[in-house]
């Protein structure tokens, strides 16, 4: 019924899935700060000149 579903018999196949996904995770935080302390610095820019 669900054919497109695969679990491998050999557990340690998982081990590269989880690597890359730890460095995807780490890559989305990362980027996520960078985003965020951007924005702070414009809303600042922003509110010195306008306030």
């Amino acid at each position: 019924m669900m054919e497109f579903l695969y679990f491998p018999e050999d557990k340690a196949e998982y081990i590269p899935a989880a690597i890359s996904l730890f460095f995807f995770v780490a890559a989305a935080i990362i980027a996520m700060y960078f985003l965020v302390k951007h924005s702070k610095k414009e809303e600042k820019k922003w509110d010195d000149k306008y306030k």
